[in-house]
């Protein structure tokens, strides 16, 4: 399988043939950096653990070269530090029981790049080979460019197939800014209470951050249990941990709206919130 980077890979954890094992992927989760599918994909990646008749498959578009590195890493080169964190993505792949692994291995600067088409077909490729139902990626008011780039050019590569080939539903998913701020109708509520374990070991792979000076498994753990205990004040928790996305499927089935009308919708439905609730108790 050609993709546009001659570094490109394909990792079958139970090695089978890469187009076989692509083909059977129902959740596709498509993130900008290594670590990011075990971040805001938790869900798709449980939902289809150990199942026979769903996959998930996951893509990480950029190399790992600019990631932050300190403790025992803080001497690694880029090409050193893109080896290591290739190689934790695999280590989650397996434990995970993924699909495939797909590192596209483009530097974050081609990705943030509006002109370059060469992500986006690499997006459309895997799309159809893969043809999932269910696509996640990053959400559309994520605090880091590269984030944001990834989830607008998953859209135009989903823009690009039939629409008969399009996934059932897209989705945006919490990574570096959460979504506890939409309004509640907005939300999309994904449950994390099982395989707490294998949520933890998952984040667990990534030593290069963690060691080197992000806790990310520590602080996505706490939003997944924070976000089941502040979704509702006047009710029993229902759930020991959540992660919310946005639904982006009408931006690939009916995008007349567009993307940044989208947003613009759901920002006003927060604005309208905060003042209504103040208006009601002043």
């Amino acid at each position: 399988m050609q993709f546009h980077q001659s570094t490109a890979e394909v990792f079958v954890p139970d090695n089978l043939p890469a187009e076989q094992a692509l083909k059977r992927t129902t959740h596709l989760a498509i993130g900008a950096h290594p670590d990011d599918l075990e971040i805001m994909a938790a869900w798709p990646i449980l939902e289809c653990f150990q199942q026979d008749e769903k996959w998930f498959t996951g893509v990480v578009l950029t190399d790992g070269r600019g990631s932050p590195r300190g403790g025992i890493y803080k001497d690694y080169s880029n090409d050193e530090m893109r080896m290591m964190r290739l190689s934790e993505q695999k280590k989650a792949a397996v434990i995970g029981g993924y699909a495939a692994m797909i590192w596209l291995d483009y530097p974050s600067e081609v990705i943030k790049e509006r002109v370059a088409r060469e992500p986006i077909k690499d997006i459309s490729k895997i799309l159809q080979i893969t043809n999932p139902q269910y696509v996640f990626t990053h959400n559309l008011a994520d605090k880091h460019d590269t984030h944001v780039s990834t989830a607008l050019r998953v859209i135009s590569a989903i823009l690009d197939l039939p629409e008969a080939q399009r996934p059932k539903k897209l989705f945006g998913c919490e990574s570096w800014r959460d979504l506890d701020w939409m309004v509640d109708t907005d939300k999309v509520i994904f449950d994390l209470s099982t395989h707490e374990n294998l949520q933890a070991e998952l984040l667990g792979c990534f030593e290069s951050q963690i060691y080197g000076g992000k806790r990310y498994d520590l602080a996505n753990l706490g939003r997944r249990r924070a976000n089941a205990i502040y979704l509702e004040p006047g009710k029993v928790d229902f759930s020991t941990g959540l992660s919310f996305a946005m639904n982006l499927t009408e931006l690939i089935h009916s995008p007349q709206k567009g993307i940044t009308q989208l947003m613009i919708e759901h920002i006003e439905r927060f604005e309208q919130d905060v003042i209504n609730r103040l208006i009601r108790f002043s």
